[in-house]
């Protein structure tokens, strides 16, 4: 198996060779940095320009790599949008599988749209009847314009010393990038809250941004193919084979001990496909230990390869919003309202008075 602890290392270290490696990468930095820069400074002028989505769209993207809980967060946007009385449907480009699937099993009930053009899936989404689109993973898409604009920051993730764009870093754009944003939005995994505020604070030196923070919780544990469910306190003394294929499992695994396990991990690649062969070896080693939990990225993966007899159960995430749940309400009105409005594209404004 393969992980990708190599990479952030690199990208994250403070030792020598991690130094040395984002040193030699400085060159490739600097190319990427400079057409990355030209691209958004095309967009800023004019030069280059948005293409109104045939609905309402709100994004819902990052400026790094790697896990932010982006796409739990785009879902309960989507659920929460369903409850206020829309018919959304989410829009994103699929790098991987399991991102689809993955939104299949949050919200059965929403559509999901898979193409590199957004604004033409956008125009699928419609032709279906869905009256607005949740973006999955497109703050650096900008040729579709939307309503709303969200950018998720991970807390678990924040390396505040460490900010080199790729390949030297996980950054997909410099931090400045967050003034064209709407929406801040911070998550939580297994930090403390007072370190999603020093992140907060850290954005906000950068813009003035409406912010939020969420917290999430793995509050419960499901068996895939079946419909039981634990709390996640059971976890409590048990001895807990984490099988991960994400970018960086270790706010997974944080989560998984402060609810008492005693972790063993089974990392493999970021995106990774499952194979049969794969799915018997884990099953076989799962024998060994109390339980069997991995991400639901992975479980919508494995699950139907998983052999048995031991269940896989894996990490339901509860999206709480723990500070600046106005400008979250704030964004879904928008959205909501943007339905009625034939001239809904475009930056919205600033909902409301800062947190």
């Amino acid at each position: 198996m393969r992980d990708d602890r190599w990479l952030y290392g690199l990208w994250e270290g403070d030792r020598a060779v991690a130094r040395a490696g984002r040193v030699a990468l400085l060159p490739f930095e600097l190319l990427f940095g400079a057409a990355t820069g030209v691209r958004a400074a095309l967009y800023d002028t004019g030069f280059l320009r948005a293409h109104q989505t045939a609905v309402p769209a709100v994004s819902v993207g990052n400026l790094t790599v790697g896990g932010t809980g982006k796409t739990p967060l785009a879902a309960w946007i989507a659920k929460r949008l369903r409850g206020g009385g829309a018919t959304p449907a989410i829009v994103l480009r699929g790098y991987g599988d399991d991102e689809p699937l993955v939104h299949r099993v949050l919200n059965p009930d929403v559509p999901v749209f898979v193409s590199a053009d957004r604004v033409a899936a956008s125009r699928e989404a419609s032709r279906a009847g869905c009256d607005v689109v949740v973006l999955d993973d497109a703050f650096q898409h900008r040729r579709a314009s939307r309503v709303a604009d969200i950018v998720v920051v991970s807390a678990d993730r924040w390396r505040g010393t460490h900010r080199h764009l790729l390949p030297a870093g996980p950054w997909r754009e410099r931090l400045s990038a967050v003034r064209r944003a709407s929406l801040v939005v911070v998550t939580r995994k297994a930090v403390p809250a007072e370190r999603a505020a020093a992140v907060l604070d850290a954005f906000r030196r950068v813009a003035d941004l409406p912010a939020a923070i969420v917290h999430l919780d793995a509050n419960e544990l499901r068996q895939f193919g079946s419909d039981a469910r634990a709390d996640s306190i059971v976890l409590q003394g048990q001895s807990v084979l984490a099988i991960s294929g994400i970018g960086d499992p270790t706010a997974f695994h944080a989560q998984l001990e402060a609810r008492g396990a005693t972790v063993v991990p089974a990392r493999f690649g970021d995106h990774h496909h499952f194979t049969r062969d794969d799915a018997a070896a884990l099953a076989a080693a799962a024998t060994h230990y109390d339980r069997t939990v991995c991400t639901l990225k992975d479980a919508v993966k494995l699950g139907p390869l998983w052999p048995g007899p031991t269940p896989l159960w894996y990490v339901s995430q509860r999206v709480t919003p723990e500070r600046g749940a106005q400008f979250l309400d704030a964004a879904l009105v928008t959205m909501l309202a943007a339905r009625s409005d034939p001239t809904h594209s475009g930056r919205p404004g600033t909902p409301g008075p800062h947190a």
